[in-house]
């Protein structure tokens, strides 16, 4: 019998002391800023919150990508478990919105991305090739006389962006020949 109690008054010493704690707020330097914090205040009711989660990627090529989930949230610890890695940008009563930086070019331009000249000369990533589709980036104008006769027209034809050392290896590339 004596155990027992010993085992319940601990469980219950356990279970008012992780009470007070998720009273509390955690606070999170934000990676991204000197000296930011952020507050997330915790959920104390014992009943979970339905919340909408939007997952920011942004990618080297500038596109940013977003996932929108509903989250049924017990603990706020346990939550933010799930998203290390990722940074706190904004919380409201509906919806807590985190980003995260990802170190590659996007699916958009691994699938369908093109460099090509616009109008005006300026070195340009368009979806699908440069005469058929919307400009997605622009980069900087080109010197085309510089250029030989082959190399602009591979670039009026679309250089398909194949992944992340492609691209960068093509910017550089044309970088010696801006105006």
């Amino acid at each position: 019998m004596k155990i027992y109690t010993i085992i319940v008054s601990c469980f219950f010493i356990m279970m008012s002391s992780s009470q007070a704690v998720s009273a509390a707020a955690i606070r999170e330097i934000s990676s991204g800023t000197n000296d930011s914090t952020t507050l997330i205040s915790k959920h104390n009711s014992g009943k979970p919150v339905e919340k909408e989660v939007i997952l920011q990627r942004v990618y080297v090529d500038g596109d940013i990508s977003e996932e929108s989930i509903m989250e049924t949230i017990w603990s706020m610890e346990d939550f933010r478990a799930q998203y290390t890695g990722w940074q706190l940008i904004s919380q409201n009563d509906k919806k807590i919105v985190f980003q995260k930086e990802i170190n590659d070019i996007s699916p958009l331009l691994k699938t369908n991305g093109y460099f090509g000249l616009s109008d005006d000369g300026t070195l340009t990533i368009f979806n699908g090739r440069p005469s058929e589709s919307h400009i997605i980036q622009s980069f900087f104008q080109l010197d085309i006389k510089k250029l030989e006769g082959r190399t602009q027209k591979k670039l009026y034809d679309g250089i398909k962006i194949s992944d992340k050392k492609h691209y960068n290896d093509v910017l550089e590339t044309f970088k010696m020949y801006t105006k």
